[in-house]
């Protein structure tokens, strides 16, 4: 299996500099004017077809990706090769950060889910960027932390919810992280990566999607998915209190 930095060096066939970059959600884009003229532009950018994987699970830790443009899921390895997706990730949002600085190794895989493109710095970049642009290492913390409590909550509501409430709380996540395109989810998911985010079976997801278009919360075309009243799904949960975490 090939490892990260082969990846990179395959697929960086063009570089777009951070300074026309319009992808102001990005955390070094916020911090361009700080961290200008620093080795925090040196970077590297990847095109991914959907379906390729760019993060090996296990391969050494070289450094951050951040979504320039495109989805993105990233995914841990279970018992028996299963698969769990961890999180969804869009545009402006970072990959690889849980072993940036504490692990010499990826502990996730991240796949793109369409075609995406990525900028990729390394770690001794990052480090230095870091080291002197204290409105960056700020920001950072906060990104850290709130992705702690999102992990969290993961943890607390895969413990506690049902299946049909797992569900739902997956397709609300989905909702807020890609928003709505022409009535249906900005994404298309197959019903087994609804599953491996909710910590269920694909069976099980089918039946919860069928019982929530019997009950008109939600519509199908293929795999698209439309949710016809968010306000009742929230409903469901609303004892647990996770749908308000993105």
């Amino acid at each position: 299996m090939p490892n990260t930095s082969s990846i990179i060096k395959k697929r960086a066939a063009f570089d777009v500099s951070c300074e026309v970059c319009e992808n102001y959600n990005c955390l070094i884009k916020k911090n361009l004017l700080l961290t200008a003229g620093s080795d925090a532009l040196l970077k590297r950018n990847i095109r991914c077809k959907k379906g390729q994987q760019f993060v090996i699970e296990g391969a050494p830790v070289n450094g951050l990706f951040f979504v320039l443009k495109g989805k993105v899921k990233v995914f841990r390895t279970g018992i028996n090769g299963k698969e769990q997706i961890v999180r969804f990730a869009k545009e402006g949002e970072i990959i690889g950060h849980r072993g940036f600085g504490t692990e010499e190794y990826y502990s996730i895989g991240a796949i793109a889910i369409e075609n995406t493109i990525l900028c990729y710095f390394s770690k001794s970049v990052l480090q230095e960027a870091l080291l002197s642009n204290a409105k960056l290492a700020y920001d950072f913390m906060m990104f850290y932390a709130d992705e702690l409590n999102r992990s969290e909550s993961k943890v607390k509501s895969i413990s506690q919810m049902t299946v049909r409430e797992r569900v739902i709380d997956t397709l609300l996540y989905i909702h807020r992280k890609f928003g709505v395109n022409k009535g249906y989810l900005d994404v298309v998911l197959s019903r087994k990566e609804y599953a491996d985010h909710a910590g269920t079976t694909e069976e099980q997801v089918i039946r919860v999607f069928s019982a929530l278009k019997t009950e008109k919360l939600i519509s199908a075309s293929g795999k698209k998915i439309a949710i016809n009243d968010i306000q009742g799904l929230k409903n469901e949960i609303s004892e647990h209190n996770f749908y308000l975490d993105s």
